[in-house]
Parts: structure tokens; sequence; C-alpha cells
């Protein structure tokens, strides 16, 4: 429990890494504006985008589905509901790469066009 706990602390370090900005020129009332919008995790982001890739190309390649899911439940404790918007890119992308990796086992395939 220790390992997760320092994970979480080391993503959220990067993540804010991430959210910080240039504030030169911006007056304070300004600032304090910017610092009220709520901010859309960055890691919620890559498991959507990612969880797209593994139901494209999960049935065929199951390892999208695999490192998806490994991202999901390493990232989801990053979420912070006061200065974040909504969790549901987690979960979109969860559910679209258990769908690949299901459609993985069970030998059902897309038929892309490309």
């Amino acid at each position: 429990m220790r390992l997760v706990k320092k994970i979480v602390t080391h993503l959220n370090r990067l993540k804010q890494m991430i959210y910080s900005y240039d504030d030169e020129g911006f007056s304070t009332a300004e600032k304090e504006y910017i610092d009220t919008i709520k901010n859309v995790n960055p890691y919620g982001i890559f498991v959507l985008i990612f969880g797209g890739i593994s139901f494209a190309f999960g049935p065929q390649y199951v390892i999208f589905p695999i490192i998806t899911l490994t991202v999901a439940i390493l990232t989801i404790w990053t979420f912070d509901k006061e200065t974040e918007d909504n969790p549901w890119t987690f979960f979109l992308g969860t559910v679209l790469s258990l769908t690949g990796m299901y459609m993985h086992m069970v030998g059902a395939v897309h038929i892309l066009i490309l």
C-alpha cells in the first residue's frame, strides 16, 4: 500500500507540472479566476484515448487493453474532486479497453476501413 501511495504522490506532482502556466502579465483577479476553473485530469484523457485505441485494435493486439487497464488502475487515485471536472474519462476509457479485451477473448474482430 505504501508503494501505491508513493506512486500516486509522484503522479500528482507530475500533474502539477502539467497544470502550471506562465502567469506573467496577468492581474491578481485574472490569476484567481484561472485558479477557480476546474481542470481535466491528464491521466484520464490518456486513459480515454488509449481506451479508444484498445477498442479499435484490442481484438488483434491484446497488449493495448492490458496497458490501458494498468494505467487506469494506477492513475484513478490521482483524481481530485475539488480541482478537476469529472472522472468519466477514466470510466469510459476503462469500459472501452474492457470491451476490446473481451472481444479478443471471444475471437470477435472489427472490420476497420483503413
